[in-house]
């Protein structure tokens, strides 16, 4: 593949992460796998999520390669499939913290959004 045509594909790939962790579901359930691997029942009671709620958007995370799951029996667990993921929810996470700090332009964001 040619160079524009990577950076082509690497921008798709790129825009459909972002689409994945759209939801601030998703984004709490990547954060609760920061500890570790969990069952999709320790997640359900540790998020407060239906289970079959929490299977949807586990299945979006997976599809991504966002998560990554095992069966053992009856039970399924999941781990973040890159730990890399961490770092850069981290990163975006540090920007909102600062541009907050900075008089507010996040919240202002929000109160536009739900306009």
């Amino acid at each position: 593949m040619s160079g524009k045509g990577m950076d082509e594909r690497i921008f798709q790939m790129h825009a459909e992460v972002c689409k994945s962790l759209a939801s601030p579901v998703r984004l709490k359930i990547l954060n609760s796998l920061r500890q570790g691997e969990k069952s999709v029942e320790e997640m359900a009671r540790l998020l407060g999520l239906p289970k079959a709620n929490l299977s949807q958007h586990l299945s979006i995370l997976r599809q991504r390669r966002i998560v990554a799951a095992r069966r053992e029996g009856l039970n399924v667990y999941y781990k973040c499939a890159n730990q890399k993921m961490f770092k850069a929810c981290e990163i975006l996470r540090e920007v909102l913290m600062e541009q907050l700090a900075e008089g507010g332009r996040l919240g202002k964001w929000i109160d536009k959004r739900e306009k």
